[in-house]
């Protein structure tokens, strides 16, 4: 599957960024180095040297600059190379693609295209530095062996939850029978229903019956937001199974970020934040991450299906719209930018 470029990716947590210590990222097949400088500011680089292409990840920092481990050639900020021992004259040529990268809500996010980095499209999540102090975290992060394609499809169709996650969440099949209602957006897919008169994740035995209200939203590349909202049983029919008022804090919320490494793995990152109920310090991810392992290990099975099933194709069902609509959003966008990309003029060249 092709994939939007003239898109921000999430390459790591900004805690793991520290200064003077280079990180080796991949993104949609393209090895790419972060560092901090001195100062806390971030740059990317192509994480090869010019020279042998020696990665520059096992690199120094040296101020705001980076040198290569391998021969020593330094690049500035800009990734132009700015020393080479032993030699006097330096090709103004030598230099390395730079990437557009910025910190925001705990992530550290890249630009992968080739038209200029619109931060307007860093999609609306809640991270770790949520300034609402009622809330804990937790946070994680999973590598997968398997195409990112698939893991933005189970996220976009939850039915699976009635099934798969039937000793973690323990919701009810009402996920499968009854479908939410799903809007498209200009780059994201919106989901939003009721669950009425249930128990929440994983607590349907307590007794404690509530309206649920879920709202979920997958945006381009492929990062979803999702809010949790409850009520007293008779909400949902209150409000004519309308959504309520969104300006109610939520009860939980998570974001969550799937990253193409290469053609069949993936890194998933996740955080979520739920509102304390009492003296809560530390946010239990313990039946999260039990479920994420289910989907994992569902997903990476199904991968090795594809790869040995030629001229396999996906057959849809009606709990399928937000992917089918998700997958169709994105390959237009991707066959927009590869339109562009074949009008566009050649660059000049310059005779000596």
């Amino acid at each position: 599957m092709a994939y939007v470029r003239n898109a921000w990716y999430v390459s790591a947590w900004g805690h793991e960024i520290v200064s003077d210590r280079p990180v080796g990222v991949r993104i949609l097949g393209e090895p790419i180095v972060i560092w901090r400088d001195a100062a806390g500011d971030l740059t990317a680089f192509e994480d090869r040297c010019v020279h042998r292409l020696a990665p520059l990840s096992l690199g120094r920092c040296e101020g705001d600059r980076l040198r290569c481990k391998y021969h020593g050639l330094l690049y500035d900020r800009s990734g132009r190379v700015v020393e080479i021992p032993g030699q006097v004259r330096i090709p103004n040529s030598l230099r390395v693609r730079t990437y557009p990268v910025i910190e925001r809500r705990s992530w550290v996010w890249v630009w992968m295209g080739d038209a200029a980095a619109d931060e307007g499209l860093i999609p609306p999540i809640l991270g770790l530095d949520y300034p609402d102090r009622h809330f804990i975290f937790g946070n994680g992060q999973l590598d997968y062996a398997a195409e990112a394609r698939l893991i933005n499809d189970n996220l976009l169709d939850l039915s699976h939850v009635s099934f798969l996650h039937t000793e973690t969440f323990r919701l009810s099949e009402t996920w499968a029978r009854e479908h939410p209602k799903v809007t498209e957006h200009d780059r994201s897919i919106r989901s939003e229903r009721w669950i009425k008169g249930q128990g929440l994740l994983g607590k349907l035995d307590t007794g404690e019956l509530i309206d649920t209200y879920f709202c979920y939203e997958v945006f381009v590349p492929g990062v979803l937001l999702m809010t949790v909202r409850t009520y007293p049983v008779g909400t949902a029919d209150a409000l004519n199974g309308q959504q309520p008022d969104l300006n109610q804090p939520a009860e939980e919320f998570t974001s969550q970020a799937i990253t193409p490494l290469t053609d069949k793995t993936a890194r998933y990152f996740y955080t979520m934040g739920q509102r304390r109920g009492g003296d809560e310090t530390v946010y239990d991810l313990t039946t999260t991450e039990k479920a994420f392992a289910e989907d994992k290990m569902m997903i990476e099975a199904q991968q090795r299906n594809i790869d040995v099933t030629p001229g396999w194709r996906f057959i849809s069902i009606a709990a399928d719209r937000g992917t089918v609509l998700f997958n169709r959003l994105v390959e237009k966008l991707a066959r927009e930018e590869s339109a562009r990309s074949s009008t566009a003029s050649p660059p000049a060249v310059a005779h000596q």
